[in-house]
Parts: structure tokens; sequence; C-alpha cells
């Protein structure tokens, strides 16, 4: 068996196993975070029940929120898309369709929100970006630019996964603030949101270059005999 078999064969296992824990941390998600929503509840201690419209909005935005985060893994397998083309098709669409109303409801809770500046900015700029996302992923499928189409999608969906990030960075800081007497929950959530954005944003940048820039690049410079 050659190198370039192994290391082909090396990859699809990394990148099944990559793509094993980025679902099952979704599902994960989705189930323990969006079912006390639909009953009236909440995994957030605290929860400002008092402005108007408030918890609403975040159901609103929750349910549709936990759609896209467990219907987005699937958009990435590739013996899915080449087997099951309406398939893809319609789980894309209903994908895209949560992001924007998840994004849409997203607007009042952050606008209204209580716990702070730094956060309802970091809010509103993952509202931009993954709208922004969203329509750049849906144009470039409809000019049949399939490669930039799974760009898109892949920087749309970074942004969709950083409600789970988000929860993972709030771990260690919640453990943290049982030896630090001055740290508060907001100041914890709020850096748990910035952290998950940022991160997820330069992961998948990362990801972005070495998968479908770097290759190209590389093409370009195998020499080609001429006459």
């Amino acid at each position: 068996m050659s190198t370039a078999v192994v290391s082909r064969t090396t990859g699809r296992r990394w990148w099944w196993f990559g793509w094993g824990l980025v679902a099952l941390a979704a599902l994960a998600t989705a189930a323990v975070f969006v079912p006390p929503y639909l009953v009236g509840g909440t995994t957030v201690p605290g929860l400002d029940r008092i402005t108007p419209g408030y918890y609403t909005s975040l159901v609103i935005h929750a349910v549709p929120a936990g759609i896209a985060l467990v219907t987005g893994p699937w958009q990435f397998v590739p013996k899915l898309r080449t087997r099951y083309p309406r398939l893809h098709r319609v789980t894309g669409r209903v994908y895209l369709v949560a992001v924007v109303v998840a994004s849409l409801a997203a607007v009042y809770s952050s606008a209204v929100t209580k716990s702070g500046f730094a956060l309802q900015v970091a809010f509103f700029v993952l509202i931009v970006a993954w709208l922004y996302t969203a329509a750049k992923a849906y144009t470039s499928i409809r000019r049949r630019e399939v490669q930039m189409h799974r760009i898109w999608m892949i920087r749309n969906y970074t942004l969709t996964f950083a409600a789970v990030t988000l929860r993972l960075y709030q771990l260690p800081l919640l453990a943290l603030m049982n030896s630090v007497t001055w740290l508060e929950y907001r100041e914890v959530y709020t850096s748990s949101a910035w952290l998950s954005l940022v991160g997820n944003v330069l992961i998948a940048e990362y990801f972005i270059v070495h998968r479908f820039l770097k290759s190209p690049a590389r093409q370009e410079k195998v020499p080609v005999a001429v006459g």
C-alpha cells in the first residue's frame, strides 16, 4: 500500500472522528438545552422573566437554533450528498430557514438583555455573521458554485456550533467562580460568548485554508512538461 493511500485513509478516519464529535456534541447540546424552553423552563440561572417578550424571543430562538445545530453536520457527509441529493437539498433548506428564524429572534433578546453591552456586541456580531454567511451559502449554490457553497456552509455552521463551544468554555469558568469571589455569572457568560465566537471563526478559517485553498496552490506548483 502506497504512502499516499495510507495518508488518505488516515485522513478519512480523522475526518469521521472529528465529524462524530461535532455531531454528538451538537445533539447533546440540543437535547439538554432546548427542551426546557418548550415547557416554560430554562437552564440559565437567574434568567430575566420581567422584560416583556424577552423569554418568548428566547423560545423562538432556541427551537430553530436546535434544529440547525442537529441538521447541520449531515450537510457535510459526502456520501449523503452524492447518493441522496434531493434529501441534501431539503435538509439544507430546513437548516437555512432555521438559521434565519433563530437569528431574527435573537435580535430582540440581544437588544433587551440586561447582561451588559459587551455581551450585546458579541451577540449582534454573531447574528450579522450568521445571516451573512447563510446568504452567501445560498446564493453561491444558486450560481452552482459548489466549492464556495461548501466554504460558506462551513463558516455558517461554525457560528451555529458556537452554541456548543459557549457552554464548553463556561465549564472551567464556572468552576473558577468557586474560588474567585468577585467573578459573576454574567462575566462568565460574556467571556464564553466571545471565546466561542472568535475561537470558532479562527478554527473554521484554518480548516478552509488547508482543505480548500492550500491544495490548489500546491497543484499550481507542480511542474508540467512542455513539448
